[in-house]
């Protein structure tokens, strides 16, 4: 099992509700491929670098979790394709 980190930015226009209906989407997704969420670490509303979808902002969230080796490409495709998620990155953690 390795460690990553799952950084999500979510898009601002879409109601508190269904932001966290989409972190807990993508928490499930992660256990449901062999991962143990360890820590969640919420930002908040935050200005992006650059525009992204003509969106200047977004919600913030890091995920570390640990997982097998084959999770983080089964985790990203299926991020991919959800529309409230601007940008993801998943990068492995130095034990």
């Amino acid at each position: 099992m390795n460690k990553y980190e799952l950084a999500l930015v979510i898009s601002p226009a879409i109601e508190e509700e269904a932001r966290t209906e989409v972190a807990a989407k993508v928490q499930a997704l992660i256990e449901r491929f062999g991962g143990k969420i360890e820590k969640v670490d919420d930002w908040g509303k935050r200005r992006l670098a650059y525009e992204i979808k003509k969106v200047n902002e977004g919600f913030f969230s890091f995920i570390t979790f640990e997982a097998p080796a084959t999770a983080p490409a089964e985790i990203e495709s299926r991020v991919r394709i959800m529309e409230d998620v601007l940008r993801y990155l998943i990068v492995r953690k130095e034990a």
